[in-house]
């Protein structure tokens, strides 16, 4: 068991540290694009499946209440959460839908769509960041090595691992990281607590 343990951890490491030390111009530019479509009263949409829909919500979370700055809320929407509007349209028309849907009803020019898929092929993610480019929203991606999402979004964060516990552990440091440089940006100068 402590091998398994060991190993787990060697491998989360790494995989971090080669996605952070090859990115960091993308996640600076991830973090005033985002910080840029806040203050002009625009929005963040997040959208995924399973763990990736608790990665999707867990942003929305800190982004309006906080991180780690005392500071107004920021207006994000994790599309996961509503469970009468993704049921209606599951069952309406189809599991493909329940995103795109939603950025139809709420995506306005200039917001920015969040997409995470692991895969990078889920149907629903994939079809939502189609729409929200029609639409003129910008788009990021969140996704492993593989898979459709990489070559549609605006700025693609993909992750080189073929394990997707280990890819999930960066979409989600990743998104700790945008969400403090965004409140920095935004909030400058401002106490920092835990």
């Amino acid at each position: 068991m402590k091998e398994i343990i060991m190993a787990a951890v060697y491998e989360s490491i790494s995989a971090k540290k080669q996605f952070f030390e090859n990115r960091l111009s993308e996640i600076m530019n991830a973090a005033d694009t985002m910080a840029k479509c806040l203050v002009s009263g625009h929005k963040l949409l997040v959208f995924g499946n399973g763990g990736s829909a608790a990665d999707a919500q867990h942003m929305a979370a800190e982004l309006v209440n906080r991180f780690r700055i005392e500071r107004s809320p920021l207006p994000a929407v994790a599309l996961t959460t509503d469970t009468s509007i993704i049921t209606s349209i599951g069952n309406d028309y189809s599991f493909d839908d329940i995103f795109s849907k939603q950025i139809l009803a709420l995506g306005l020019r200039d917001d920015i769509a969040i997409g995470i898929s692991t895969s990078g092929n889920s149907a629903n993610v994939v079809k939502a960041i189609e729409v929200a480019q029609s639409r003129g929203l910008y788009t990021i991606g969140l996704s492993g090595p593989e898979g459709n999402l990489a070559a549609l979004v605006d700025l693609p964060f993909c992750v080189e691992s073929k394990v997707v516990a280990r890819i999930q552990e960066v979409h989600i440091t990743l998104i700790h990281v945008l969400c403090d440089l965004i409140e920095r940006i935004l909030f400058p100068g401002t106490v920092l607590y835990g």
